[in-house]
């Protein structure tokens, strides 16, 4: 698919217009009013509800190894998982998990 300049500059000129008013909506519109608290509430969730979306393909799936499952990452997220449930600390369980896929990654290849 061929574009030209014109078109190429009026897909980034509407992107960026429409990054601009999305994030607008938020922090201009309602930036200076207080949220109801079941927004808040349901706020709260958003980082729990994304993460494993954007986390659960690199470890099924991931791109180094083809798209097959790789024992290595997999047992990283296991591994990970536990050190969460166990410590229930972010950071123990973050350099965990990077410490257990590196581990993994030189002993088993």
């Amino acid at each position: 698919m061929s574009f030209t300049t014109t078109q190429i500059w009026t897909i980034i000129i509407g992107l960026g217009l429409g990054s601009y008013l999305l994030r607008l909506s938020f922090l201009g519109l309602i930036g200076g009013r207080d949220l109801p608290e079941w927004v808040l509430r349901h706020l709260r969730y958003t980082a729990v509800a994304i993460m494993p979306g954007m986390i659960t393909p690199l470890i099924l799936f991931p791109q180094a190894t083809g798209g097959t499952l790789d024992p290595v990452r997999l047992g990283a997220a296991l591994a990970t998982i536990a050190l969460s449930i166990w410590t229930k600390n972010a950071t123990l369980t973050i350099f965990g998990g990077a410490a257990v896929l590196f581990a993994l990654h030189f002993t088993i290849g």
